[in-house]
């Protein structure tokens, strides 16, 4: 029997852009103004994802908004990006992302603890494909988007290598012979084999995500 475990509001992700009047499904690296921040803004942009879905959850004064607009979300990734800042070889680890995410919330007032996971680049290291489904139901159930680092996409075509995606649901089976997440990527929903990629990522990635304390 599938299994669907998901953010309770999708919606409150939705974005309009005023330039083309399309809704829009999170932030999007490619509205950074410079060429640089557009190439390896996908870390700062996940942490925009995360940061505004929590605040509006868990503040009664968002509550009620439904989506936000581009010009509002640019803002908002111009701010992370002075916290969330890619080096060269981008936002690489997750470490590096929940330190810089937690000093951005609290430089707002909202404390936030993180868990994560990482998936090694040796596959003797890394976790069975179970506890990453037990990491994300967990995740998931507590009402929390995921930062999701893809080092190599594998054999899994909607994935970029290098790159961070915002996981916002997961369908599964308890055997894990069936996953699949949907990502927040540029704008879009994409569905992604999940177990694909795990059995054919060479490199590895992790996961993070946080609650309010």
């Amino acid at each position: 029997m599938l299994q669907l475990k998901s953010i309770s509001n999708p919606d409150l992700l939705k974005v309009l852009d005023e330039d083309t009047r399309e809704i829009c499904y999170g932030c999007n690296q490619n509205w950074y103004p410079t060429l640089w921040r557009r190439l390896s803004g996908c870390g700062p942009t996940v942490a925009s994802n995360l940061i505004f879905y929590l605040y509006h959850t868990y503040s009664t004064s968002g509550s009620e908004q439904s989506f936000n607009t581009k010009k509002n979300c640019l803002v908002l990734m111009e701010e992370i990006w002075k916290y969330v800042t890619p080096t060269i070889s981008g936002v690489s680890t997750t470490k590096m992302f929940y330190e810089a995410f937690i000093s951005y919330a609290k430089s707002k007032g909202f404390n936030v603890k993180y868990r994560l996971l990482d998936l090694p680049k040796s596959k003797s290291s890394r976790p069975e494909f179970s506890v990453i489904l037990n990491f994300l139901e967990e995740a998931l159930l507590r009402d929390s988007p995921v930062a999701f680092l893809n080092l190599c996409n594998g054999n899994e075509k909607n994935l970029e290598q290098w790159h961070w995606v915002t996981i916002i649901s997961l369908e599964y089976r308890k055997t894990g012979q069936h996953a699949f997440v949907n990502i927040l990527d540029n704008g879009r929903i994409l569905k992604i084999d999940l177990a694909l990629w795990y059995a054919t990522t060479t490199r590895g990635g992790g996961f993070v995500y946080f609650a309010p304390i």
